[in-house]
């Protein structure tokens, strides 16, 4: 990493703590050791550590920074967690989960641009953050039957309602965070499911991603690609 990344990227990290988007130490440390650049494209990779999302390929983007801690805050990842993860991109926010459930844990990440799935898994080995990550090209709206149930799950697109497979495939005692809304705008929500399955839902802050398709999410229309 050049110095004027790696400046930016110290600059980046207080403005998460100041603004509140970092909380924790788990989260500060994951945030500090998985190099963003290595999920950007070449052409963005001055940009690394701006607080931005930004392009991918295949009309997908890699969030905002502000955006993956927070929402990996909301999860209240530990040591040994099992997540299910839908949308894996670049695979950048797969990296942060990876990092701190460590190799006691494994995340199952779905992707339904196969292009893409291999790309992440490329950028997660340059890291060595690629053994306990099981990388799945498919429909994420509809979870991952084989390795439920998960302690978490996250998902990093738009859902038009909250996935029926959530109640289902979140263990009891388990989180999930998710945006949910229209395509032009959503609320992320928390959901929890206690001890006894008894689930709270709450709806946090405003955001935008690109939308969940598939089976539950929403539709392409028909002159739209990958």
């Amino acid at each position: 990493m050049d110095n004027y990344i790696y400046q930016q990227k110290i600059r980046l990290i207080n403005y998460l703590k100041e603004g509140g988007f970092i909380k924790t130490e788990k989260v500060e440390e994951a945030m500090i050791n998985v190099d963003r650049s290595i999920f950007v494209p070449q052409k963005y990779i001055n940009e690394s550590y701006e607080d931005k999302p930004l392009p991918i390929g295949y009309g997908q983007t890699i969030s905002a920074p502000s955006i993956v801690a927070y929402m990996t805050e909301l999860l209240e990842l530990r040591e040994g967690d099992k997540v299910l993860e839908i949308g894996t991109g670049s695979g950048y926010q797969t990296a942060i989960l990876s990092y701190i459930v460590k190799e006691k844990g494994l995340i199952i990440s779905i992707e339904r641009i196969k292009e893409l799935s291999e790309i992440a898994y490329k950028n997660l080995e340059k890291l060595g953050l690629h053994k306990n990550v099981k990388l799945i090209v498919g429909d994420g709206s509809i979870g991952y039957e084989n390795d439920k149930p998960y302690d978490r799950i996250l998902i990093t697109a738009a859902s038009p309602k909250i996935p029926n497979f959530i109640y289902d495939q979140l263990k009891n005692g388990g989180i999930a965070v998710m945006p949910v809304g229209s395509i032009e705008e959503q609320k992320l929500v928390v959901l929890k499911k206690d001890e006894l399955g008894k689930i709270t839902i709450e709806y946090n802050i405003s955001v935008i991603f690109v939308p969940l398709i598939g089976y539950n999410g929403f539709k392409l229309s028909n002159n739209e690609i990958n």
